[in-house]
């Protein structure tokens, strides 16, 4: 096994076979030199599992995603990825992403949209069997009439699967969470799926300007027997969880079974907290925190409500801003501490339901301070001045601009 460790995982500061160091990933995060570079979402991803040592990926087309999911074909190819291969559709992409958990892979796939919906059934099995999978979700419209464009409705049925939910505002966040995420999910006390979230078209087709980590440092390889259940291998059959007769019966054990199983799915969620909030700076951030009026949102609906503070900034006006991170674990207490002296809190959304509304409301006192909008659908974009129409009509601002004068 030359330099690999008794259980064949190569150790920090080996050399995978492009060349590349396996590095400590405080060391890769928070010390390495970055590089900056002007690219699309899409291209971000590529990069981030390049340098993610990922073992296996699948791929079925569905825009946003077809891109990104070509472009890590393109890493296979260069010797970047140990196997790649094509499923028959969505569904059939998320068992075969399962079957090679279950052998102790490092997984990512990507996919989008009704995408997400065919596939769906898979998401809470690879969170019962506790597999550390990540798939990108570049979120885009569902229902019907058919539509392509950006739309984050499909995160609200991803809240309850059981899988960690990081929703980036910006290709910086993408490529940051994408690394980040896989250190997070394979802590052996969480290891549970991610699904690493960013609106489609608005952050995969767009440009940006990255900082990207050296190319010549990678992720540790991911350590298999580090799992809270075991590997799937010679001497542990297949669907391991479902051997013992008695989970398949209808009867109060089975019951128990299954309740016990949900509830520890949930702690190993609320376990990846301290964690997240170490890799990622804590789970929100918080611009102007006294304001009367704050503006919370997750993914490009962060980026609008910045605008739109900018316009009332010019106005002579102070808005505040609570950026939410991740979605689950979900940041109950901070958003409980950051918007107790906020009088009015506006929840701009990219989807017409208004989950991320809905999860505040249920989280904070005096929920009647949310106000749950602007909404914009269906691929529609949300201009800053839509926000701050918004916040002039609901409060009659231009009678009561002293509310937020500061």
């Amino acid at each position: 096994m030359g330099n690999y460790e008794g259980n064949g995982i190569p150790p920090i500061g080996s050399v995978n076979k492009k060349g590349q160091v396996y590095t400590d990933p405080n060391e890769l995060f928070f010390l390495s030199p970055r590089t900056q570079a002007f690219l699309t979402g899409s291209e971000v991803i590529k990069e981030a599992v390049k340098r993610a040592s990922v073992d296996f990926s699948v791929a079925y087309p569905i825009t946003p995603q077809s891109e990104a999911s070509s472009l890590v074909g393109e890493l296979y190819a260069d010797g970047y990825v140990g196997d790649y291969m094509r499923g028959e559709s969505e569904f059939a992409v998320m068992g075969q992403c399962a079957g090679g958990a279950f052998g102790g892979a490092r997984v990512f796939t990507t996919t989008a949209g009704p995408g997400t919906l065919r596939a769906f059934e898979n998401f809470p099995m690879w969170a019962g069997s506790r597999l550390p999978i990540q798939v990108v979700f570049t979120v885009r419209g569902v229902n019907s009439p058919l539509s392509i464009q950006p739309d984050t409705l499909e995160i609200a049925f991803m809240l309850e699967t059981g899988m960690l939910l990081w929703h980036a505002e910006t290709a910086q966040d993408l490529y940051d969470y994408i690394l980040k995420g896989y250190i997070v999910a394979e802590k052996p006390e969480v290891h549970l799926p991610i699904g690493v979230i960013c609106d489609g078209f608005f952050v995969t087709h767009t440009k940006d300007m990255v900082m990207l980590t050296p190319e010549n440092k990678v992720l540790p390889h991911y350590n298999p027997y580090a799992s809270p259940v075991t590997c799937m291998d010679m001497e542990s059959p297949p669907v391991r969880l479902m051997r013992d007769p008695f989970v398949m019966k209808s009867n109060y054990i089975s019951y128990m079974t299954h309740a016990s199983w949900q509830l520890e799915i949930r702690a190993a969620i609320e376990r990846s907290r301290k964690h997240t909030i170490q890799l990622l700076d804590g789970l929100i951030e918080v611009e102007n925190p006294d304001a009367d009026i704050l503006i919370v949102g997750s993914g490009t609906a962060v980026s609008q409500g910045r605008e739109a503070i900018r316009l009332f900034r010019d106005q002579g006006m102070k808005v505040g801003l609570v950026k939410i991170k991740t979605i689950r674990p979900f940041p109950y207490e901070e958003i409980k501490q950051a918007t107790k002296n906020a009088q009015h809190i506006f929840v701009p959304e990219f989807n017409i339901a208004g989950w991320l509304a809905r999860e505040i409301k249920a989280t904070i006192e005096r929920n009647e301070r949310v106000i749950a909008g602007p909404h914009v659908a269906g691929g529609m974009t949300m201009p800053p001045e839509v926000i701050v129409e918004e916040i002039e009509k609901s409060l009659a601002l231009r009678g009561k601009k002293e509310v937020i004068h500061g």
